[in-house]
């Protein structure tokens, strides 16, 4: 058994392992998937001294808990939260040393949503179609970590980044989305393309990977009936029957019959990765295709 081994203590409420995804296989219908605060994850790899598309943890809201079985450099980003070695407070945003059995701690966000978590040598468990990405839309990549799940870590490479700590943005109080309007926003009413880019949202509770739903005015529809399915995008606005939009993140499906009002900035989405539920959301329109 190899010692370059990380065994999962806590696996927290949703822990899976993240990298830059699958791009490039959506005639297949597999999502692109990858963690969905790319720059985070990023960056987290750089401090540990890892390519910038090594695998890594992407918990939500709780933490988890992990052990390695031989001496690590790990650094948490992405969401803020406490982090301790058996029990000691530890940096966060920095390159911290585990000893080989020490037990490692990520706690529950302070702020934002989503943590990341590199290790030395990063997350080697088996790629498929060229990504260690947990999706969860197809099934595609390691399931969602569970407590007792043992990992596998490649070697180190570089040495680590030599910084006391590395500045990250803040999640989000509020969440401004620039969005290039069309293809479909003919499908929905004059006034509702209106209250799209004008009226207040929030995040809501019933948001994942897939897509960051909305809570708030619901958008009339111009046009009855469906759309053939078509190609979706990452940061995709769908207007769904309720008529709230809802943003498709990284494990999006690849089609879909609902109208698409617009479509946000790619780099816009990093920050919809750390909104919480209740967050409040703006759409401003920066264009038409």
């Amino acid at each position: 058994m190899t010692d370059r081994a990380l065994a999962v203590v806590r696996a927290g409420a949703l822990t899976t392992v993240q990298d830059t995804g699958r791009p490039g296989h959506a005639h297949l219908g597999v999502p692109r998937s990858g963690a969905l605060d790319a720059p985070a994850a990023a960056l987290v790899n750089r401090l540990v001294g890892n390519p910038p598309g090594a695998a890594v943890l992407e918990t939500t809201l709780d933490g988890c808990a992990l052990r390695p079985r031989s001496a690590v450099t790990v650094a948490v980003g992405g969401a803020p939260c406490p982090v301790a070695v058996d029990g000691r407070p530890a940096a966060w945003g920095a390159p911290v040393h585990v000893p080989a059995g020490a037990l490692l701690e990520v706690g529950t966000a302070v702020t934002g949503v989503r943590g990341y978590v590199a290790v030395s040598g990063g997350i080697a468990v088996e790629p498929v179609l060229g990504s260690r990405s947990t999706d969860l839309l197809s099934g595609l990549g390691p399931p969602p970590l569970r407590n007792g799940a043992v990992l596998p870590l490649g070697r180190p490479g570089v040495p680590r980044a030599r910084v006391d700590v590395a500045p990250q943005p803040a999640p989000p109080a509020e969440l401004v989305l620039r969005v290039t309007l069309g293809p479909r926003d003919d499908w929905c009413a004059p006034e509702a393309v209106r209250t799209f880019t004008s009226r207040a949202y929030r995040v809501s509770p019933a948001s994942n990977r897939i897509g960051l739903r909305m809570d708030g005015p619901a958008l009339t529809r111009a046009r009855t009936g469906e759309l053939p399915s078509e190609g979706m995008v990452l940061g995709a606005v769908q207007v769904p029957p309720d008529g709230r939009p809802v943003v498709f993140l990284a494990d999006h499906p690849t089609t879909g019959g609902y109208p698409v009002i617009g479509v946000v900035r790619a780099a816009d989405l990093p920050a919809a990765a750390q909104a919480r539920p209740g967050t409040p959301v703006r759409f401003v329109a920066v264009g038409h295709r």
